[in-house]
This record gives structure tokens, C-alpha cells and sequence, in this order.
């Protein structure tokens, strides 16, 4: 597949455009900044919030799928966060609906659901929108924007709930919600080649032993995460607000330290 990945140069975009052009896929990257030293794609500087530069990819390149991971990574106001998460998912949709580009995997995000209770029990893809900052607010609105292209159009639209995105795990929660890069990898590639999902919400961890969310619904897509955070248990230092980052799914996210106005800075 000839794939477009958004916010190429950020930590996971690096990741998962190396791993995509090793299992054979045409990429094409796509970020605010030049590209990485030694990049071997094709490369567009362009912001995905300006729906005019990216419709000027899209007239440029022949694309089969969108793997859309650009987006400011922490909590901002809430103007900020609609134009870095939905925004630029609407400018890439419409170019997608332009120029017939059939699907979308989303980097969206487990603080979608954060402000969930932790409880007993794996967490399905059932549970309601419960975002715990105005940044798991936008991820909420741009899965919904997702699910009416997918309606509309007969776009396939994926959404990966990503948990915690790392080499290896660094707190006691990422032992729970840890993704590896190699299942990263794993699950970007589930995503772009399972048949006919339509909208679908997928939870982008790794298999983790201690795994507060259920994996079922990335098997049906065809993820099989390789790898456990238990592995690296007897490195991870227990912290001092560990109890307090587990009372709900979204961590610290739900915490009151990230209280603060929506429009404000």
C-alpha cells in the first residue's frame, strides 16, 4: 500500500514509518518539519490543519490509506486542541473523500475515556466517551468525525485508543497500558489491511499481564501484540502517586493538576 503518515518526524511517527516500509509498504511522510536525517521516502512539509496544503498532497500523490499520528501530544487550551486533533482530521478526510483514498487509522487515545473509574475488569470498546482533559475531548470529536465519514462515505476509519507509547515501560500505570514500538508497528499494520472494517475502535496496548483494556477487538482486526510490560516489571520503581494515577484510566490526565479553563492558555 501506498500509505501517507502524518506527523512522520514525532516519536511514534518515526517508529511507525521505519516498521511500515520494512513490511513492504510505499510510505510517504507528511509533517510540520523537514524530514529526519536519512529518511528514504517522500517527504511534505505541510501542516494538516491548512485543509488547502493538504489537498495539494493528495493532488500530488496517488495514496491507499492515511495513517493520521500528527497532533499536539499534551494538554493545551481547548481551541488548540480542536484545531491540532479534529481539524486537521477533517482536512484529511475531505481529501480522502476528493481523491477516493478508502482508509484512515487514527492515533486517538485512552484519555477518549480517561475520566472511566478504574474498576475491576477489561475495559471493551463499548465503554462511553469519558475524556478527562480537553485534549481527550478532541480525541472524542475526531473519532466522531471519523464514524460520520465512515457512514457517510464508506470510509474504513480505525480508531487506536494508543495507551502509553514507549521503548519500555517507566511507571507503574504503563504497566498497564504500555504499548512497545514493535507492536506499534504491529497494530498500525492490523489497522491498514484488515478487510472491510468500517469504523471501528481498537485499544493500542501491548499484551500486557496487567492490561486494564480489552484486546478482543484489535484480534478481530487481526493485532496479535507481541510483547508484556511484566518483562520489564523489576525496573520500574514504584512512584509516589501511583495510587493516585490509578483511580481512573486516563492517570495523571484525571488528575486536578490538569484543571484549568477551556479557554484559557
Amino acid at each position: 500500500m501506498r500509505v501517507l503518515v502524518t506527523g512522520a518526524a514525532g516519536s511514534m511517527g518515526r517508529v511507525v514509518t521505519v516498521g511500515l516500509v520494512d513490511l513492504g509498504h510505499d510510505v510517504v511522510g507528511l509533517d510540520l518539519v523537514p524530514a529526519p536525517e536519512g529518511t528514504t521516502f517522500t517527504w511534505h512539509e505541510a501542516d494538516c490543519a491548512d485543509a488547502d496544503a493538504v489537498a495539494a498532497v493528495f493532488a500530488e500523490e496517488r495514496l491507499d490509506a492515511v495513517v493520521h499520528l500528527a497532533g499536539v501530544p499534551e494538554e493545551v487550551s481547548l481551541p488548540d486542541e480542536l484545531t491540532s486533533h479534529v481539524i486537521t482530521t477533517a482536512a484529511l478526510l475531505d481529501a480522502m473523500v476528493a481523491h477516493d483514498v478508502p482508509r484512515l487509522v487514527y492515533a486517538s487515545s485512552n484519555h477518549a475515556v480517561g475520566r472511566t473509574p478504574r474498576v475491576d475488569g477489561e475495559l471493551t470498546e463499548h465503554v462511553p466517551p469519558r475524556p478527562d482533559t480537553y485534549y481527550g475531548v478532541a480525541k472524542v470529536a475526531a473519532e466522531a468525525l471519523m464514524r460520520l465519514f465512515a457512514e457517510r462515505h464508506g470510509i474504513d476509519a480505525v480508531a487506536c485508543r494508543i495507551g502509553s507509547f514507549l521503548e519500555e515501560p517507566t511507571s507503574t500505570r504503563a504497566l498497564s497500558t504500555w504499548l512497545s514500538h514493535g507492536d506499534g508497528v504491529r497494530m498500525v499494520e492490523a489497522a491498514l489491511t484488515a478487510p472491510a472494517p468500517g469504523y471501528a475502535v481498537l485499544h493500542g496496548i501491548s499484551a500486557n499481564t496487567r492490561a486494564w483494556w480489552d484486546l478482543e477487538p484489535g484480534r478481530r482486526l487481526g493485532y496479535e501484540p507481541q510483547d508484556d510490560a511484566e518483562d520489564h516489571a523489576d525496573r520500574v520503581e514504584p512512584g509516589p502517586d501511583d495510587e493516585a494515577e490509578a483511580e481512573f484510566v486516563g492517570g495523571p490526565f484525571a488528575t486536578a493538576q490538569f484543571h484549568r479553563p477551556a479557554l484559557g492558555d
